[in-house]
């Protein structure tokens, strides 16, 4: 096997024909999959580089090693690996580079952000060189207006997700969660509202065994919330079972990527990714036609006048609750999570998911006050809302008998008006979108942001 000199790296295009040839490569990632475990004992995982000559559809390079550490964990899309000693291959006429583990060695270097030339992950063999500076200049100036060749219809907006298939979806990242020792969480965006999902419970749950509110184990704090846009709906993406051990701090917030054969999960009516070992990531230029397409829609939704409505609500909410303040606009419950002050009063567009307590006769407390929770949801919040004293003499009209108060509740549920189950039975339940009006207060002087809560006022369920 010829050995080639160590201060030359070929480019791509003349690489591929130096097949069993150990060559020099450096080049931007464009794709990285997850690590697997291989037929052995090493863990493997693919990426796919480019360079000025061979930008499409890249080359790519398969890595083994001993342990997940040992692999290029810490690649994101689009920043720069140098490889020496790599085997040039071939497979099903596909040409590919060999990361050997005994012989081989790499470097990886941020992307068009990065300021120095100073690697942030490095094997064991590497031996960094001044003239590696040149290449990597040269690729980041490359870099700066590359544009991929992308079909939008190869593509899906989380407003299209289904459950169990696979999708590629274009998305932002917003923030990456460590929420235990290696398990992360990222929350992903592209503007648009996922599809609204039958709920799936016995209403009686509701004491011992209540709807989520969301799927981590804990709620995002207020100040990464307040940073998350005010329409569109967010999907909490998670490492499938047999990715547990997989880092993801490398995925940098506020870049767009393309989860290829990524598939979406409903749990407790609230969507889900989950990353598979056929899963791959993608680099998205920021100034991708898709990108663009998908901030301009942002942009005009904001600018819109009924733009924070729900699009599955469209044209227009049912008519199971009446409101006043007609001539306010409604906003979004992000909108009322992240509102700068603690106390304020909103109109919204919400569904009404589950009630607590769920018996009619159980409304009102022994001495006659109306004390209920409601927990209301959009596509960019779910939360608790409560109907107490004179709120809920004016959500329910009065006094209703107990069977008038079932009926109303049971259409503000999505269940039929004559459903007498008393909330023991698991139905699927598709809740109307109604407007209702929340008021915030809190509970704490000495913490006011943590005592926060929401009742409903002047709302009312039509008869």
């Amino acid at each position: 096997m010829e050995e080639r000199d160590d201060y030359k790296f070929l480019k791509l295009r003349d690489a591929i024909s130096c097949l069993n040839q150990r060559v020099n490569l450096v080049g931007v990632v464009l794709e990285l999959g997850l690590p697997k475990k291989s037929k052995g004992t090493d863990f493997f995982i693919s990426l796919k580089i480019a360079d000025e000559s061979y930008s499409d559809p890249g080359i790519s390079v398969n890595f083994f090693a001993e342990s997940v550490e040992k692999l290029p964990m810490g690649a994101s899309p689009g920043d720069i690996i140098l490889l020496s000693h790599v085997v040039m291959k071939t497979h099903e006429r596909e040409v590919y580079a060999f990361f050997n583990k005994k012989f081989s060695s790499f470097a990886l270097y941020e992307g068009v952000s990065g300021g120095d030339f100073t690697p942030y992950q490095v094997s064991a063999r590497f031996r960094t060189r001044e003239l590696d500076k040149k290449f990597i200049a040269d690729l980041r100036k490359w870099f700066t207006g590359f544009q991929l060749n992308t079909d939008p219809n190869d593509f899906q907006f989380l407003r299209e997700i289904k459950e169990g298939q696979r999708l590629s979806l274009i998305c932002k990242i917003l923030h990456t969660r460590e929420v235990a020792e290696k398990e992360w969480i990222i929350f992903v965006w592209d503007g648009t509202d996922a599809p609204s999902k039958k709920i799936q419970t016995k209403m009686t749950d509701e004491m011992d065994n209540p709807l989520p509110l969301h799927l981590g184990k804990e709620p995002l704090p207020r100040d990464i919330l307040c940073t998350f846009p005010s329409v569109g709906s967010v999907l909490t993406v998670v490492l499938g079972e047999g990715n547990k051990n997989l880092g993801l701090g490398f995925l940098k917030t506020g870049t767009w990527l393309n989860f290829l054969n990524i598939v979406c999960e409903v749990h407790a009516g609230l969507w889900r990714g989950v990353l598979m070992p056929f899963t791959k990531l993608r680099y998205v230029p920021k100034e991708d036609r898709y990108v663009l397409g998908c901030q301009r829609c942002y942009e005009e939704r904001l600018s819109e006048k009924w733009g924070r409505m729900p699009w599955s609500c469209f044209p227009a909410p049912s008519t199971v609750t009446e409101v006043e303040h007609d001539h306010v606009l409604p906003v979004t419950l992000r909108d009322v999570l992240t509102y700068p002050e603690v106390t304020a009063k909103f109109k919204c567009v919400i569904r009404v998911v589950a009630a607590f307590p769920c018996e009619a006769e159980n409304f009102l407390s022994p001495v006659g006050t109306y004390r209920v929770r409601l927990t209301i949801e959009d596509p960019t919040a779910r939360v608790h809302a409560f109907l107490y004293a004179e709120d809920g003499e004016k959500f329910f009209d009065g006094h209703p008998s107990a069977s008038d108060l079932n009926r109303r509740m049971n259409k503000l549920l999505g269940l039929s008006e004559d459903d007498d189950s008393k909330g023991t039975e698991y139905t699927d339940r598709d809740p109307p979108w109604v407007f209702c009006c929340i008021k915030s207060y809190y509970l704490n002087e000495s913490d006011v942001w943590g005592s926060r809560r929401f009742r409903i006022f002047d709302t009312k369920v039509a008869g």
